[in-house]
């Protein structure tokens, strides 16, 4: 049973997430109004995403530094701060280089955001699966919810003024976030709503319970039963950059997750211009996003069950598969109402791929580094949201927006392969028990040495009587 403390955290880091999927949904339905109004082509409306691209890795490498001098409650809130003032100078729709340099603005804050909410939630200590699947889970209903409010802008004089929607949202969460985590630090937050479980824990033993047991003090069980201090102790160790990026399933994961976050924002932000271009689709085909986000949200809560039953290393491989050849089926066959069921499935398939990766992360990362290594890897899994989108549009333009199909196919293949490079939960219990063996290996002779001496000379010897016994044998 979930603590007063750790329901307020996560709703508060569900309404974050909410606020990024809710900017990831936007793109799609409005893009070809922004191409209308602004007058351009796939290739420059596609600078969205390179303005963007910058920002998330600006905040993905910001953000190591930031937590160390700011700490977790004061970085969340300048997130949230830089995406309110880029959805104020949206809003208005200003000329076109002010409105996609405040992409860069937008992309600090959301990156920022997202490595703290994912770090956090890899820090706690209980059901920390269920809770990333929920935490994403939240991430897809923003994303659903925007393209039902962003279509209906799309059709009207005063189409930016969804902004003002999006503002909305982020000043609440600016709110929230200074309310809840009142500008502390990871460890001072994760103390607190440990400490609030356990005081629920002590206030429910019954009258007769105490009678006969003696009930330990909260903070005696802080102190000597609650192993998560000693484990943060080592995750609050100031890891550098440098030393994350010398870790090399840190890398993989970080490239797994640039793609895979391409191949997901891609299909959200794209997709609505391939059905109406290439399909024959009209103005409502900004509902097929809906679905697709809804199919997204619904595969990271439904599938958990899967995801345990099958192995979360194995159920990867199941779910990209049949993603390819869906993709494959959507290419292939030219029908609209086929296209339409197959993206929404498409969404609920890969869904549980970001939570998946992010649980995998803490089981083959080191503790010291996990925190500030899971911020990298969200960070620049952003940038993925940028650079495939404009290489769509820039592809788009000179062959066709037809060419999506075989991009997010060959995306998804590259996918399977980085996957294929994370060890699963077997190999990694037989390379640690390898480590331990090694070692106690190593440390044997020794202990042997202490204890028993060397082979030569079974038992110790006083230095006197053997410098006198050397001199009678010389004698």
């Amino acid at each position: 049973m979930h603590s007063r403390k750790t329901i307020i955290h996560l709703a508060t880091l569900f309404w974050l997430m909410f606020l990024a999927g809710w900017n990831d949904g936007s793109t799609g339905p409005l893009l070809p109004r922004i191409q209308e109004v602004y007058d351009v082509n796939y290739l420059i409306v596609s600078l969205i995403f390179i303005f963007a691209c910058v920002g998330f890795i600006s905040g993905a490498i910001v953000n190591v530094p930031l937590s160390w001098r700011l700490g977790f409650g004061k970085v969340v809130v300048i997130g949230s701060v830089l995406q309110q003032i880029a959805y104020a100078i949206q809003s208005p729709a200003l000329p076109f280089p002010a409105f996609v340099m405040s992409f860069t603005i937008n992309g600090i804050g959301l990156a920022v955001q997202d490595a703290q909410a994912n770090g956090y939630t890899a820090s706690m200590r209980d059901n920390t699966e269920t809770r990333m699947g929920m935490l994403h889970a939240a991430y897809g209903v923003g994303a659903l919810c925007a393209p039902l409010v962003a279509t209906q802008f799309s059709t009207i004089p005063r189409w930016s003024f969804y902004y003002f929607c999006s503002l909305g949202v982020a000043t609440i969460n600016t709110i929230v976030l200074s309310v809840v985590f009142r500008f502390r630090t990871q460890d001072e937050c994760l103390a607190e709503m440990e400490n609030d479980g356990l005081e629920s824990k002590s206030a429910s033993v019954t009258d007769s319970e105490k009678g006969t047991v003696d009930t330990p003090n909260p903070t005696q069980i802080t102190q000597s039963e609650n192993p998560s201090n000693t484990e943060r102790e080592v995750q609050s160790h100031r890891t550098s950059l440098f030393e994350i990026l010398s870790n090399k399933y840190v890398n993989i994961l970080a490239f797994f997750i640039f793609v895979y976050v391409g191949v997901e924002v891609t299909i959200g932000g794209w997709i609505v211009t391939y059905i109406i271009d290439v399909r024959g689709g009209g103005t409502g085909s900004g509902y097929i996003a809906t679905g697709y986000w809804a199919g997204l949200t619904l595969g990271r809560v439904l599938l958990l069950p899967v995801n345990k039953m099958v192995g979360e290393q194995r159920v990867m491989f199941l779910y990209l598969g049949i993603s390819i050849v869906l993709v494959l089926l959507i290419w292939l066959v030219p029908s609209l109402i086929l296209s339409g069921v197959l993206i929404s499935i498409i969404g609920f398939l890969i869904g549980p791929c970001y939570p998946i990766t992010m649980n995998a992360a803490g089981r083959v990362i080191p503790k010291n580094m996990l925190t500030g290594s899971i911020g990298w890897i969200a960070g620049f899994g952003q940038a993925g949201s940028a650079v495939f989108p404009f290489i769509t549009g820039a592809i788009g333009e000179r062959w066709g927006i037809v060419r999506l199909m075989p991009l997010l196919l060959a995306m998804m293949i590259v996918t399977m392969i980085l996957w294929a490079l994370v060890p699963g939960p077997g190999r990694m219990s037989r390379r640690l028990e390898q480590r331990e063996e090694s070692r106690s290996d190593s440390e044997q002779p020794q202990i042997s040495e202490v204890i028993r001496g060397s082979p030569e000379d079974p038992e110790p010897k006083d230095p006197v009587e053997h410098g006198i016994q050397e001199n009678v044998r010389s004698n």
